[in-house]
């Protein structure tokens, strides 16, 4: 555990991705094989159901220290996190226990189906044979989360780097079907349960934020025009009769679209293409709240299919019948796209991203502006004399996103940040007007500066009315005015409301709460085409 342990501190200490996968490497390099297959299961969410409830731990840790409950209450709060609490607050340990990580889960899986006496003498006894942050991994092994900046590309890269295997390869093999009992770590990197020479996707294009006025781009005529959509960049790869889809994330989704794999079964060629995964239903995109009912299912219930169909817009053809074509122009690709898709009978599946015609750069104006009226997020400009570039490269590819929708809101609850943000506020919760009260619309953390997170933290400390652990509930008197990108109808939420990426645009200080937006207000904002 010690070891494990060292990891999980030294990745806690640094925001920096690169001395994150530096520690990752040193723990690969010197941990025993079954270990490095616990730590890429936990850190990719392939962890065995909790075993021991979160509400035993608390009124043991209560039960062992003596403390009254508000006071553990009080604690949990000041920490922010459970497992850190029930490891500050415990006594000192009476003897040492050193076993490996995959002992200790082997232990865990082992612990669920037993009696709640049985389940307490082993966390008791865990509890008194580990140091305070051993103890802490312990408690988040039982049922807490690894919240330590490690995304699954920072491991991938972590594990090329150790490997000297391709990161791609990597990525498909660790969120593959695996079994943890069954699998040797070194057949897991190697990929021998996958085919990856027929999956390979290729890095994706990106395009910066438009920073220019539109003239300076030059002639109009060497410009193709789209619509942006707001739904998951993709690759689907078509290969020797396989069919793969990739998201930009570098996550293997395949089996969450499986009409897309369906689509893609009627074209004889072979062929990588770049795209967007959208929610599609009588030829309208629908908003991403509704795609998001889609994602991370296992399984795809027909009722599922039927309500919230899934499509595919084709912005750009990377490979064709096994040819490398992302360093032909733009403009050719796309030729060798109307090509592939004339061959094709037309469904709502998959069609070819649109091109908008246009003669001058005012002509955009009108394309823009009603962008939103169909669930669009703006416009891509990009040069036909283009590559398809690795990631981001400054002056072929813009994205012109229309201008955020806002509205006016009150602070009503505010939680402490994390790691040096810690003992200031800084994530709030807002409410719009409601009949004669208050109704939470949104939440947010970005969009204020440094001074102004000081004063309003010192805003809650001399006026918080109620404490909810480690919220706090403040008089509705600080106004601010939220910026998001889209808002849809939601049955999840109190307003009847969600609104799609909400941070704050600055402090209303010459606001009154009396000139905050009411709910219903907020709901005219939704497009009728919702």
């Amino acid at each position: 555990m010690k070891h494990f342990s060292d990891l999980i501190s030294a990745l806690e200490i640094t925001n920096k991705t690169n001395s994150k996968i530096s520690a990752l490497v040193d723990y690969l390099n010197t941990a025993p094989d079954k270990d490095k297959l616990w730590l890429i299961s936990i850190f990719t969410g392939k962890r065995p159901p909790r075993p021991v409830k979160t509400s035993l731990l608390r009124a043991w840790c209560m039960e062992i220290t003596g403390y009254p409950e508000w006071l553990f209450l009080e604690s949990y709060s000041s920490v922010g996190d459970l497992g850190e609490t029930i490891a500050l607050m415990l006594p000192d340990p009476t003897h040492h226990i050193e076993k490996t990580l995959s002992d200790w889960m082997k232990e865990l899986i082992a612990l669920r189906p037993k009696s709640e006496e049985a389940k307490k003498e082993y966390v008791l006894n865990a509890w008194s044979g580990l140091q305070m942050q051993e103890r802490l991994i312990f408690n988040k092994l039982i049922g807490g989360s690894f919240r330590i900046g490690v995304s699954k590309k920072t491991l991938v890269n972590a594990l090329a780097k150790y490997s000297g295997i391709d990161a791609n390869q990597l990525m498909h093999s660790i969120i593959g079907n695996w079994d943890i009992n069954t699998m040797d770590f070194q057949e897991l990197l190697q990929g021998e349960h996958i085919n990856y020479d027929n999956s390979k996707p290729y890095p994706f294009c990106l395009a910066y934020a438009l920073e220019k006025e539109l003239p300076e781009l030059g002639d109009p005529a060497d410009w193709q025009v789209e619509y942006k959509w707001d739904g998951i960049r993709g690759q689907i790869v078509k290969r020797n009769d396989e069919i793969f889809i990739w998201s930009r994330g570098e996550e293997l989704v395949t089996s969450q679209f499986p009409e897309l794999v369906a689509a893609m079964e009627v074209f004889d060629d072979d062929f990588v293409i770049d795209g967007e995964i959208l929610a599609l239903k009588d030829n309208a995109v629908l908003l991403f709240n509704d795609l998001q009912k889609r994602l991370n299912r296992k399984n795809v219930s027909k009722k599922m299919l039927e309500d919230i169909p899934v499509g595919f817009y084709v912005y750009d053809l990377l490979e064709w019948n096994g040819t490398d074509v992302r360093e032909k122009p733009l403009s050719y690709r796309r030729q060798l796209l109307e090509t592939l898709f004339t061959h094709k009978d037309k469904t709502n599946d998959t069609l070819l991203s649109e091109i908008l015609p246009f003669n001058k750069w005012e002509d955009l104006n009108t394309y823009r502006n009603s962008a939103r009226d169909f669930n669009s997020e703006g416009l891509m400009l990009k040069h036909k004399h283009s590559p398809y570039h690795t990631g981001r490269k400054k002056g072929d590819w813009w994205k012109w996103k229309v201008d955020p929708l806002t509205i006016d809101a009150v602070m009503i609850y505010a939680q402490k940040g994390s790691g040096r943000r810690s003992s200031k506020y800084t994530d709030y919760t807002f409410a719009v007007k409601k009949d004669d009260g208050l109704v939470t619309v949104a939440k947010a953390y970005s969009g204020l500066t440094d001074k102004e997170i000081t004063e309003i933290s010192r805003f809650v400390n001399k006026n918080a009315i109620e404490k909810f652990g480690p919220v706090r509930t403040v008089k509705p008197e600080l106004v601010f005015e939220i910026a998001f990108e889209g808002i849809a109808f939601s049955n999840r939420h109190k307003s009847g409301v969600a609104l799609r990426f909400p941070r704050i645009l600055r402090w209303r200080r010459d606001k009154p709460v009396s000139e905050i937006d009411d709910i219903e207000d907020v709901k005219k904002l939704i497009t009728n085409s919702v």
